[in-house]
């Protein structure tokens, strides 16, 4: 299944709540969204009949997102339900981690192939300001949870934000003692500019991958530790667009994913499933297509027709885009 731009689209990310445990400041207000009604949010036998149609068409991965996903419940049972469709190969989530130590092992039996943890800090008081409610034991517990399950690779997400004066060596150096993926992730123009409570993206708190690099390599070497190399024995699977470095001798890597300094539009094989049943072409574009309406109303074919005019509708590039009339939280990332 190819876009007009020639791109392959075979990965689907699908928002399963707006929901969250958390109440990030560059997520969201720190009263949080307005919530969508449980009629506007998707059941499960519609998302697993969305993929149904989308698995015809070439789908082939899932990613399972929120807000948090695992505040939903049956998590598991979908996951059970989307890997037993004709045509798809694998089915990941993104998530805080918080909830992990109680269901890793439930998700794992269920036939989910990875997680994505989301952590912007190793600092405990830090990670309180930026979740607004938050405890950093609890990811970690999430994290430890998702390795003892047997999950490979877990990999960690951290939005790396100017202002938050983040130790980029203390998250890159989770790579070397134990088989964590660590992933930096340019902070991107998603949702409002930067607003007076400071939620909200705004230029001069990106910090570019290649400065991110730098930064990491400059403290290493005043720790007498070595340089972050191209990775060689330790490349994670899976379907990002990250760069991969690793550490002489470590059992992990730090990658750096760059949508705004390094543009990768031109490999996107991707469409977003929000909680309410849009379909989006580009994380960036506002332009969405209701497939929550055409299952209702039209059945299997108009979720058909829904998708590939979705896929004919991906833009070759965001062009620098900022802002989005949905957060972050809104869309699924």
């Amino acid at each position: 299944m190819k876009d007009s731009h020639g791109r392959t689209i075979d990965y689907l990310r699908i928002s399963l709540t707006d929901r969250c445990n958390f109440r990030c400041i560059y997520c969201m207000p720190p009263d949080g969204v307005q919530l969508m009604g449980h009629d506007q949010i998707l059941a499960y036998d519609e998302i697993v009949a969305i993929v149904r149609e989308a698995a015809k068409l070439g789908i082939k991965r899932l990613r399972l997102t929120g807000g948090e996903p695992l505040v939903r419940k049956g998590v598991s049972d979908l996951v059970c339900e989307l890997m037993a469709i004709e045509g798809i190969e694998s089915v990941a989530m993104t998530t805080n981690g918080v909830l992990l130590p109680q269901m890793a092992d439930e998700l794992k039996r269920a036939g989910l192939s990875r997680v994505n943890i989301s952590l912007d800090t190793l600092d405990s008081e830090q990670f309180r300001r930026i979740t607004r409610c938050g405890q950093l034991q609890q990811t970690l517990d999430g994290i430890e949870a998702a390795l003892e399950a047997g999950f490979d690779p877990v990999k960690i997400n951290a939005v790396a934000v100017r202002s938050l004066d983040q130790d980029f060596l203390a998250f890159a150096k989770l790579s070397v003692d134990r088989p964590l993926h660590v992933r930096f992730i340019e902070y991107m123009p998603v949702g409002e500019s930067t607003g007076a409570d400071g939620t909200g993206w705004g230029k001069k708190d990106v910090v570019t991958c290649d400065e991110l690099l730098d930064i990491i390599n400059a403290r290493a070497k005043e720790e007498g530790m070595p340089a972050l190399l191209p990775a060689q024995k330790h490349k994670p699977s899976g379907w990002g667009p990250a760069r991969y470095f690793e550490f002489e001798g470590a059992r992990g890597t730090v990658g750096f994913i760059s949508p705004l300094s390094r543009h990768f539009c031109s490999e996107c094989n991707r469409l977003r499933l929000s909680a309410d049943g849009k379909i989006r072409p580009c994380l960036f574009s506002d332009t969405e297509y209701d497939v929550r309406e055409a299952l209702r109303t039209q059945g299997c074919g108009g979720v058909r027709e829904a998708l590939l005019e979705a896929i004919g509708a991906k833009p070759d590039d965001h062009h620098d885009k900022v802002g989005t009339d949905r957060k972050m939280s809104q869309i699924g990332g």
